[in-house]
């Protein structure tokens, strides 16, 4: 009976739990290299920012109405017909 409970406690060792922990080391490994490049460089990078919300947005200035040559073609042709029709 004792050699069957070694057994299975050496079968337990060699299938569940070094497998666990090393799983859980390489994750570890991961993470942790991971918070360092984050901390170190990946911070400062204007992409990641932006992708992290870390970076505030710029305040957009407003278009204005007439800003291009074909804007101000249909706002001269507007004016033109309510010059037509007032009189």
């Amino acid at each position: 009976m004792s050699s069957l409970a070694v057994a299975a406690s050496e079968f337990a060792v060699v299938f569940l739990i070094r497998p666990v922990l090393a799983v859980a080391f390489v994750f570890t490994l991961i993470l942790l290299s991971w918070y360092v490049a984050w901390r170190t460089v990946l911070v400062h990078v204007p992409l990641v920012q932006e992708i992290a919300g870390l970076r505030p947005k710029k305040p957009s200035k407003p278009k204005p109405a007439n800003r291009g040559r074909v804007a101000r073609f249909y706002q001269s042709q507007a004016e033109a017909a309510q010059r037509n029709n007032k009189s």
